[in-house]
């Protein structure tokens, strides 16, 4: 009886052994079956920020949204890194086969000694099948998951392609995700270019990134620096000189206010973000990697943020003015070169450069000139700037449908050429000159320039009175710079996907929209405005052309000049159109576009344009000028010789 007792106990306990054996078997085959397919890994694409480089090959910038990632091949990493990170993490990295025994038993110890956590017991395997495939939550079955998907892992795949995968992905604080990003937030640098004591800092911040922070806690993060090191030292990867070296070593951190917009140029990487956005969507800007190379010079671009913020501080206040722009691009290729859109990027991120439209004022001017010059009416033609009354469509500010217009300084100077007009940028002349050669006709050629903004059709528009925006204007005036060809304007030279193919690379397309010797007159006559007339304060020591340009009650001022290689436009007010002082007495905008350009072009070739040819010299025959009504007009009081002041 007791036998058979004794029998039932054994074949019970039996049961429940084999049963329990089975639940746990059952329990990890479960687990093993949900685990996430490891062979895709090999089609792993991680979110990758985009990276904007100057034309000088620096980074301007980089686009993401939750994660700041470059991600790099592990023979573009510092071998200080890699033996840092592998000492400070997983010494027997080499040696395990995804999990580490002796170090789990080692880490329990050493955390039971101090009655804390003091060290991990995770590989590096481990903690990459954690970033990859896991949550970070604590619980028995996601630490069985996080093994076995370690073993996976080291079953499909070299120690190196482990490594590379891991110094890719591991988060290292303030957005920056993956060793390069790191390299480049903490000290401007690539992860090839990291020293001893650099990398040692970063492996430290691995535990804690946001705790150990040298921007917040650098105490912590010099602690963690000197752990980092003497784990490397145990395990003979630097030698003793070598690691105290290191832990004295001065680091050089980089600025903390660092912005993704970039830390100059903002305003052309805000019109690039548009453009890329606009082509390729938000998913593929912020996240797909890819590389930008733009046409943006970085020595321009810091001149002009300099030159744009001395005037704005220092003549502002004075003058009444609190913004300014300036945009310079090379009328041979289209290539943008510098953009300042504003005074201060942190305070206003409207660009007035692209974004705001404005009234040109007699920046306008030589597109009525180039329709004469078209019409073969040679500069030596005489107009008389007088006193005129002309005949427009009836609206709130002309209700009896004439206009008298006036000059910028009041007065009149009778007969002149129309290059003197020019160069003094009369207006009287000017819209007699519009009426002749006709307003379509200008509108026209404006457009086939590069305006694309509505022109309203009347005898104001010599005068600038439709709004167009900097690039618009700039754009149009290279037409003059390059012989009358059109190219387009671009920020842009080509673009990469991660891989390193090229995705976009811009072609450069010419197109003439004027005749070659038209153009070369016009420029003849502009360089007049330099040497003789309103812009004689921008003059610079090197062939140039240029128009001044200043709107009804000083709410505008216009600067817009160039040379055969480069074309700049200057622009000067206030964003709530307040009226300024004193500007053009003083030339703001010439002188900015002086000191800008004797800057910028020192140490470039000395290039001329093409000289002109005119027609057949004639003694000039003063224009008969008739007023709407058709009644000849006579000069009125308050004339003065053309040789007059500037206006």
């Amino acid at each position: 009886m007791g036998r058979k007792r004794k029998t039932r106990s054994s074949k019970f306990l039996f049961f429940v052994v084999w049963l329990g054996i089975a639940g746990v078997v059952g329990f990890f085959l479960q687990i093993w079956f949900q685990l996430p397919a490891i062979e895709a890994l090999n089609e792993y694409l991680p979110s990758e920020s985009t990276l904007v480089y100057s034309a000088d090959g620096k980074v301007l910038a980089r686009f993401h949204r939750e994660e700041n990632r470059s991600v790099v091949p592990l023979s573009k990493i510092s071998i200080y890194l890699q033996k840092a990170v592998i000492a400070a993490e997983d010494p027997r990295f080499y040696q395990h086969h995804g999990l580490d025994f002796w170090g789990i038993i080692r880490a329990a110890i050493k955390n039971f000694a101090y009655g804390r956590v003091v060290e991990g017991g995770s590989t590096i395997t481990q903690q990459l099948a954690r970033n990859l495939f896991l949550t970070k939550k604590k619980t028995l079955v996601r630490k069985l998951a996080e093994a076995l998907i370690a073993l996976k892992i080291e079953h499909h795949y070299t120690k190196e392609e482990i490594l590379e995968l891991y110094l890719n992905q591991v988060y290292l604080g303030h957005n920056a995700y993956g060793v390069e990003s790191a390299a480049n937030l903490y000290f401007g640098k690539t992860a090839a270019e990291l020293d001893l004591a650099e990398a040692a800092m970063i492996a430290g911040l691995i535990r804690g990134p946001e705790l150990y922070s040298p921007y917040r806690n650098f105490k912590g993060a010099k602690i963690r620096q000197v752990y980092v090191l003497n784990k490397m030292l145990e395990q003979n990867l630097v030698t003793e000189r070598e690691a105290k070296l290191a832990a004295i070593e001065t680091l050089n951190f980089s600025p903390r206010n660092l912005k993704s917009l970039g830390e100059i140029a903002p305003y052309f990487i805000t019109y690039l973000l548009q453009d890329l956005i606009a082509k390729y969507g938000e998913e593929m800007v912020y996240h797909g990697g890819l590389r930008v190379y733009t046409t943006l010079d970085t020595a321009m671009q810091a001149k002009a943020e300099e030159v744009i913020q001395k005037f704005v501080s220092e003549e502002g206040p004075k003058y009444r003015f609190s913004q300014a722009a300036l945009l310079s691009i090379d009328p041979r290729t289209g290539y943008i070169k510098a953009m300042v859109g504003g005074e201060d990027f942190a305070e206003s991120k409207f660009n007035r450069a692209t974004q705001a439209k404005r009234q040109p004022g007699s920046a306008f001017k030589p597109f009525v000139y180039a329709v004469a010059m078209e019409q073969g009416i040679p500069p030596w033609t005489i107009f008389y700037d007088t006193k005129t009354t002309f005949r427009v469509w009836p609206s709130r500010w002309n209700p009896d449908g004439t206009w008298t217009p006036k000059n910028f300084d009041g007065k009149y100077r009778g007969p002149v050429t129309l290059r003197y007009a020019l160069e003094k940028s009369l207006n009287i002349p000017s819209i007699k000159l519009l009426e002749r050669v006709g307003i379509q006709n200008v509108i026209d050629l404006a457009r086939r320039m590069g305006i694309t903004s509505h022109l309203e059709p009347g005898l104001s528009l010599t005068l600038g009175a439709s709004e167009v925006s900097l690039l618009e204007m700039t754009s149009a005036f290279g037409v003059f710079a390059n012989g009358g060809i059109r190219v387009e304007p671009t920020a842009i030279v080509k673009i990469e996907n991660r891989d390193g193919v090229i995705i976009y690379e811009h072609k450069i397309q010419e197109k003439r929209v004027l005749d070659e010797n038209v153009a070369a007159q016009v420029v003849d006559l502009m360089k007049g405005v330099l040497t003789n007339g309103t812009g004689v304060r921008g003059r610079i020591d090197r062939p140039a052309a240029a128009k001044t340009g200043t709107t009804q009650d000083f709410r505008d001022a216009w600067f817009i000049g160039f040379v055969p290689q480069l074309v700049t436009g200057v622009w000067v007010g206030n964003d709530d159109n307040t009226p300024m002082q004193g500007v053009a007495e003083v030339a703001v905008c010439p002188r900015i576009w002086k000191e800008y350009n004797q800057a910028v072009l020192a140490g470039e070739p000395i290039l001329d344009f093409p000289k002109p040819v005119w027609p057949k010299y004639e003694p000039p025959q003063e224009e008969e000028v008739v007023t709407a009504e058709g009644e000849e007009n006579q000069p009125e009081e308050n004339l003065e010789k053309p040789e007059g002041k500037n206006d």
